[in-house]
C-alpha cells in the first residue's frame, strides 16, 4: 500500500487506512472504491451522508454543453458515463434502492454554437445530431411549440441522484470495513513535520494512515487549517420540483443553460440557478419565478403542475471546472478530491477512480497530471 506517512504504535487499537472527511457522492464513493480493494475506511460527515450538493443537483451524467468544457472535465466525465449503468444496477441488487439510472437522451433547444458542438461530437464519436420539428415532438410531444430545430443525444442518461446517495449510504453501512460516522464536523486538519497526523472533530481526535479531504464547497477552508490554499469557493444553484403526471416530459431538455428533468414518477426537477453569495443556502422567491418561467417556456404544460419543493445547494466552484484530485504537496499523507463545480455527480465514479488508484499505487485509470493541487 501508499506510504503516506503516518505510523500508529504497535500497542495502539488498529486505526483506519484510510479516513475520508465528506459524505457526499464524493466521499461516498471514494469510500466505496477503498472498501472494494479490501481496505479499512472511516467516513466522517458533519450531517447526513449525501445531504449537500450531491442531493441538491439534477443529476444529469454529463456536463450540460460538454463541447464547451476543457480536455481534463472530457475525459472524466467520458468514463463515468460508461460506469453509471452498472453502478447502478451494482446498488439496486445490493441494497434494494433504486438510483433510476434513465438512458432517455437529451434534446439541446436553441444553442448558438451548434456547428461547434457538431465537430465536437464527431472528434469524440458522440451521436449528436441536428433535428427538426417532427423529431422534437415525436421525441418531447409537450415542448412548447414553433421549435424548428435542435440538436438530439440519444446516448445521454440521467440518475436520480437523491436515490443514488441512499444507495452508497445503504451500502457503505453494510460494509464490515467501513466506519460510517455522521454528524461528526471535522473542524481541522491536524498536522506536524509536514505530516497529516489525522484532524480534530466535534467528537474528538482521529486517527488514520491517510486523510482525504473531500469536502466539497467547505474544502478549502479544511485545507486552510494546515496552511493550503485551495482555489474552490461555494456557488449556491436553485432547483424547484414539479408534481407532474407520468408522461408530460419524457427525457432531459435543455434551453439557455436551464433545463427539465423528468423522473421515474413524473415529477419534473427544473434547474438552476448560478449565484456567488459565499455558504448561504437561503432560496428566494425571485429564483424561484425565474425557474417556473424558464420551466414552462420548455414544457408550457408545467403551468398545471404544483411547485412541489424549493431548495438550494452550494456548489464547490473552482476557477476553470476542472476538480482538484492527487496528494496535496507540503502534507505527506494528505489528499483532495473537490472542486468539482458543476459536475460532481458527472464526474464522480472518475474521479474517485483516479484518486483511489493513485492510494492504492494502481495504474491510474487516466493521466493524473491535469487534477493535481499544483497545477
Amino acid at each position: 500500500m501508499i506510504d503516506c506517512g503516518f505510523r500508529q504504535p504497535r500497542t495502539s487499537v488498529p486505526v483506519s487506512e484510510f479516513l475520508i472527511v465528506g459524505g457526499g457522492v464524493i466521499g461516498m464513493m471514494t469510500a466505496l472504491q477503498l472498501a472494494d480493494a479490501g481496505r479499512r475506511v472511516t467516513l466522517l460527515e458533519r450531517g447526513e451522508c449525501g445531504r449537500e450538493a450531491s442531493w441538491a443537483g439534477g443529476g444529469i451524467v454529463s456536463p450540460l454543453y460538454p463541447w464547451r468544457y476543457s480536455a481534463p472535465i472530457s475525459t472524466l466525465s467520458r468514463y463515468s458515463e460508461g460506469a453509471y449503468p452498472e453502478l447502478s444496477l451494482r446498488l439496486l441488487e445490493e441494497t434494494g434502492i433504486d438510483p433510476e439510472y434513465r438512458q432517455r437522451g437529451l434534446l439541446y433547444l436553441r444553442v448558438d454554437d451548434e456547428e461547434r458542438a457538431l465537430d465536437w461530437a464527431r472528434q469524440e464519436g458522440k451521436p449528436l445530431q441536428r433535428v427538426g420539428p417532427e423529431t422534437i415532438y415525436a421525441k418531447e410531444p409537450n415542448a412548447a411549440p414553433g421549435v424548428e430545430s435542435a440538436l438530439w443525444m440519444p446516448t445521454l442518461g440521467s440518475i436520480r441522484n437523491p436515490r443514488l446517495c441512499r444507495a452508497l449510504r445503504a451500502r457503505l453501512q453494510a460494509m464490515p470495513n467501513v466506519a460510517l460516522r455522521e454528524h461528526v464536523d471535522v473542524e481541522e486538519l491536524v498536522a506536524s513535520a509536514g505530516r497529516i497526523q489525522g484532524v480534530r472533530t466535534s467528537a474528538g481526535h482521529e486517527t488514520a494512515e491517510c486523510v482525504v479531504v473531500c469536502g466539497g464547497a467547505w474544502a478549502s477552508q479544511l485545507l486552510a487549517s494546515v496552511d493550503v490554499a485551495l482555489p474552490v469557493r461555494p456557488v449556491r444553484g436553485q432547483m424547484i420540483l414539479f408534481k407532474a403526471p407520468p408522461g408530460l416530459v419524457e427525457r432531459v431538455v435543455l434551453k439557455d443553460g436551464r433545463y427539465v428533468i423528468p423522473r421515474g414518477d413524473g415529477r419534473v426537477v427544473a434547474g438552476s440557478t448560478l449565484e456567488e453569495v459565499g455558504f448561504d443556502k437561503r432560496t428566494t422567491e425571485a429564483a424561484k419565478g425565474s425557474l417556473y418561467d424558464s420551466a414552462l417556456s420548455i414544457v408550457p404544460g408545467l403551468a398545471d403542475c404544483p411547485v412541489e419543493h424549493h431548495w438550494a445547494g452550494l456548489r464547490p466552484g473552482s476557477p476553470d471546472g476542472v476538480p482538484r484530485i492527487g496528494a496535496v504537496p507540503g502534507v505527506e499523507g494528505l489528499w483532495v478530491n473537490a472542486g468539482h463545480y458543476r459536475n460532481g455527480l458527472v464526474l464522480a465514479p472518475a474521479s474517485t477512480r483516479l484518486l483511489a488508484d493513485q492510494l492504492l499505487q494502481r495504474t491510474p485509470v487516466v493521466d493524473p497530471a491535469p487534477y493535481r493541487l499544483d497545477t
